[in-house]
């Protein structure tokens, strides 16, 4: 059995199902790229039936990125197959994905097929595909609640109507570790034709399992595990590519030696650029990337990290893209040093015109911070990149309020090189805030969601700001950073307001 794992990423597909996340086509591609120069073995590219702009994208990363398989998804029929081909036939290697319910529950009520009919729309997908490229998965959704012998009867068909890769998904988090290795030794078993193909596992997390069920998968023989940068995905995510990659790098002796050729130092700027492309925040405590990874605050923690790292540090920071430095600038910090600092943060490849316009923010922030943290310029520079065409910009503001609760607001804004400006009431300065912007842009969005986070600790921390709005049927996302909230509420909500407006500009 070979040593090698394949690793199969479906960020662009899977990840991007996940509410808020819907990525336009060049960031999609810059995130393909991103996953090409990392290493991953095959890019999910998207799902090409689901819509004309779905198609594009999978068109133009199939043209575009080169070093991996890119593929693209289809359900078990003559329409999506073929807008698979058509997505994926400029790329170096392709694949299609096929797939179909094998579950009682999803063929009875959501395929009202019989099973001897999903097996014959099976063989005719996995028939069709293979008419096209060479290189076919197919794909038994919820096969963790599926017969265990149907699946082998099934999976002998699509292998023998020529499938080169096996896929058994969990698709709503259902399994265990110890039954879906087992599940996975019996297919291996009992399956005519395995033997030639590749087996891949594809988890979800909706009980928290999925890192888990992946590894205990690959210790039971499967070859390729579908995964998402931050783990990002339908409901509660997938299984995060981060975390497999590195739990078989980390603990070689008990995984035996299998390996996927990830560039691991990359992990961690990858990371930043999905959560910066979708608007979905890694949670601090994520493991691998998340920014209290490799923290260490309490005093034995730090008594024993300066005695000898290895007492509570498993791996190293530098092995995923972290830098363990935690220098402080301010406000003396000349240019050099700040150039410097973004380049040890792997920000190295900005414009002149970009570190000019950083570092005048940096200095602004210096003026209101004792200290500058890594945090805190992360943050600043993940803000600045974010930011596309601006319909929408902000001149001024100002907003008070009292104990009666209600709060006044003016803004000063620039719309398509006009100044306008305009004022409200609201409950709260920032619902004041939001009215008057409202009134001057009139998007007709509404706010679903307002988070704000703390980018570093202390009273005088930048305050962080994500929200997300709704704009007919499509959902966009901001963010904003600031000393002071209520600012990094509007730069959030301009933010999300100018991707809402570029893109109604592109589709009218």
């Amino acid at each position: 059995m070979s040593d090698r794992l394949i690793i199969f990423d479906t960020t662009l597909r899977d990840g991007e199902q996940s509410p808020g996340a819907t990525m336009a086509t060049p960031e999609k591609l810059e995130v393909a790229r991103m996953l090409a120069r990392m290493g991953v073995d095959v890019i999910e590219a998207g799902f090409p039936a689901a819509s004309p702009g779905d198609l594009e994208a999978v068109r133009t990363i199939a043209r575009e990125v080169k070093g991996s398989v890119i593929c693209a998804l289809a359900r078990a029929n003559d329409q999506d197959i073929d807008a698979a081909w058509e997505g994926v036939r400029p790329a170096e290697e392709a694949r299609i994905h096929t797939f179909i319910a094998t579950s009682p529950v999803h063929m009875e009520y959501k395929l009202r097929m019989t099973p001897d009919q999903v097996v014959e729309a099976a063989r005719r997908a996995v028939t069709r595909a293979r008419g096209y490229v060479s290189n076919v998965e197919f794909s038994a959704e919820d096969a963790t609640r599926s017969d265990w012998d149907f699946l082998c009867r099934i999976f002998a068909v699509a292998i023998e109507a020529g499938a080169t890769t096996i896929n058994v998904p969990d698709t709503v988090g259902y399994t265990t570790p110890a039954e879906y290795a087992r599940l996975i030794q019996y297919l291996m078993e009992n399956t005519p034709g395995i033997e030639n193909v590749v087996v891949s596992v594809h988890c979800h997390d909706d009980l928290g399992m999925a890192t888990a069920n992946t590894l205990a998968a690959i210790q039971a023989g499967a070859r390729q595990a579908e995964v998402t940068i931050n783990g990002i995905g339908e409901r509660a995510g997938n299984t995060s590519l981060e975390e497999v990659v590195m739990a078989l790098h980390t603990r070689k002796d008990f995984y035996g030696g299998i390996m996927p050729r990830i560039e691991t130092q990359m992990l961690v700027p990858a990371s930043r650029l999905v959560s910066r492309t979708t608007g979905i925040v890694v949670q601090p405590n994520k493991a691998i990337v998340g920014a209290n990874a490799f923290a260490h605050e309490a005093g034995i923690h730090q008594d024993g990290m300066l005695k000898h790292r290895d007492t509570y540090e498993i791996m190293t920071p530098q092995s995923v893209g972290w830098e363990a430095s935690r220098l402080v600038l301010g406000k003396h910090s000349g240019r050099a040093g700040f150039t410097a600092r973004l380049k040890e943060l792997g920000y190295g490849d900005l414009s002149r015109e970009r570190i000019d316009e950083l570092y005048r923010r940096f200095i602004d922030l210096t003026d209101r911070k004792k200290t500058v943290t890594n945090a805190d310029l992360i943050a600043i520079v993940e803000e600045d990149l974010q930011h596309g065409p601006e319909r929408y910009v902000l001149s001024g503001w100002r907003a008070h309020s009292g104990s009666n609760g209600q709060a006044e607001a003016w803004v000063k804004m620039v719309i398509d090189g006009v100044e306008r400006e305009a004022s409200a009431v609201g409950n709260g300065q920032i619902d004041a805030l939001f009215k008057a912007i409202d009134r001057l842009v009139n998007s007709g969005c509404t706010l679903e969601a307002f988070h704000i986070d703390a980018v570093t600790p202390g009273e005088d921390a930048q305050g962080e700001v994500t929200v997300r709005v709704r704009c007919g049927a499509n959902i966009y996302n901001g963010r904003g950073v600031a000393t002071d909230i209520v600012e990094a509420g509007v730069r959030a909500y301009l933010m999300a307001l100018n991707r809402a407006g570029v893109a109604t500009e592109v589709t009218v």
